[in-house]
């Protein structure tokens, strides 16, 4: 039942809006979502200028196989996101909201947690895009851990 008033904005509501606002960094992924969120930009720098990318994400990733399931996990992204990908420039160490996302349903096919995956990607995506995404994280997962 209403009493006609608004409720009193917490103190912290500034603070909460801010850290809403400020774009993640890189650094708070693991290791194989923070790896293929720089594999995510160098594959969309070397799409911009018409190259093929595997020769330097061979090098930068250490591991042709890595690369490889790299690129197929990048065009699975690609083909199922609702709208174009939006990436940070290489050297940025701040993620885009898409990277964020990204970088976290990496991170929980790595860790494999299926429910955590889904929930990184609940709304964004419908339901049957998802499998495509999941078996290219875990394939990308399974390259990382043999050369580690």
């Amino acid at each position: 039942m209403s009493h006609g008033r608004s409720p009193a904005p917490s103190a912290r509501a500034p603070e909460t809006i801010a850290a809403l606002a400020a774009p993640p960094r890189v650094e708070a992924l693991g290791p194989i979502g923070g790896r293929f969120v720089h594999a995510l930009r160098l594959i969309a720098l070397h799409e911009r200028v018409g190259r093929d990318p595997v020769p330097e994400l061979a090098a930068r990733l250490g591991n042709v196989a890595v690369a490889a399931r790299a690129l197929v996990l990048a065009q699975a992204i690609s083909a199922s996101w609702p709208e174009n990908i939006h990436v940070s420039r290489f050297c940025c160490r701040l993620m885009s909201h898409d990277e964020a996302t990204i970088g976290a349903f990496v991170d929980a096919a790595a860790r494999g947690d299926r429910v955590g995956f889904e929930a990184a990607l609940s709304g964004l995506l419908r339901p049957d895009r998802m499998p495509r995404l999941w078996e290219g994280a875990l394939a990308l997962a399974a390259a990382e851990m043999r050369t580690a």
